[in-house]
């Protein structure tokens, strides 16, 4: 955070705190609220993503475990879904994960939407402001298929560029599959994927379809990352970006996603009245 984000009464700027206090109470109530953009300059970034901070060292302070970060709005067709023309990033915590396989209970999220994508765990560090493909590649321990569940604490998903960067990036929940794999075993950019809802398929894409190969968005996000001094560590594990369209989710569904090389995941959303 800069020093123009900051006061000397409250450490961050009124407009922040308060985007942030919204947005902390709509995730604690599941009462989705109103845009945050207004408490803003038309598409200032910048002071989305001292929002998005704000709230993540809460977590942090809360006790939560930061375990990795989401790229989003890698794929074009996100992008036009969204109406934004870059990627943006959120933090994932511990408690996000999903075991594959399992159901999300029915009130655990608020208007919830499903991805299929690559995730990364890295086995190294990525510190440089300048990061490379070989960089990249040196650092990434294995693939695996991944679904992340986004979720947006403002109502009816009314989002720019700002209120997803200050919601984190629209992160809910994420699940992974089982089965790593090696990058010697896969070429991620030609890798494909389909995924369906209650057995019809609902998304499909490629690897290009992610900033045109999900390393490329890992790249980046490390390039980013390290130029904020808080750059990718061994274990993180990354989310790449979506393969294809985003699809609403409801209570009772379930959603399978096969990504060529990588194998299956899959997930189920609890009936109503069923919060196991």
């Amino acid at each position: 955070m800069t020093a123009a984000d900051r006061d000397p009464d409250h450490g961050v700027v009124p407009a922040v705190a308060k985007a942030a206090d919204i947005l902390a109470e709509a995730a604690r109530t599941r009462t989705a609220c109103l845009p945050v953009r207004p408490l803003f300059a038309d598409a200032d970034v910048t002071a989305a993503y001292a929002v998005q901070r704000v709230n993540v060292e809460r977590g942090t302070v809360a006790g939560r475990r930061i375990v990795g970060r989401k790229i989003g709005l890698t794929s074009p067709a996100v992008q036009r879904q969204l109406g934004v023309d870059r990627p943006d990033f959120g933090a994932l915590f511990a408690d996000m994960a999903v075991p594959e396989g399992s159901e999300v209970p029915a009130d655990r999220l608020l208007q919830p939407k499903v991805e299929a994508e690559v995730a990364l765990v890295l086995g190294g560090d990525l510190p440089h402001r300048d990061c490379t493909a070989a960089d990249v590649l040196r650092a990434v321990d294995f693939a695996l298929p991944a679904l992340e569940i986004v979720d947006s604490r403002i109502d009816n998903w009314d989002i720019t560029i700002v209120d997803t960067v200050a919601d984190n990036a629209s992160c809910g929940l994420f699940v992974l599959g089982g089965s790593p794999v090696p990058l010697t075993r896969v070429r991620l950019r030609d890798v494909r994927m389909a995924m369906t809802r209650n057995g019809d398929v609902v998304s499909e894409g490629t690897g290009a379809d992610c900033l045109g190969d999900p390393l490329n968005a890992a790249g980046w996000l490390a390039s980013t990352l390290a130029d904020m001094s808080d750059p990718l560590r061994a274990g993180d594990i990354v989310l790449t970006g979506a393969l294809g369209p985003m699809v609403p989710a409801s209570p009772g569904d379930v959603f399978e996603a096969d990504i060529s090389d990588l194998g299956p995941v899959c997930v189920g959303f609890a009936a109503e009245g069923d919060d196991r």
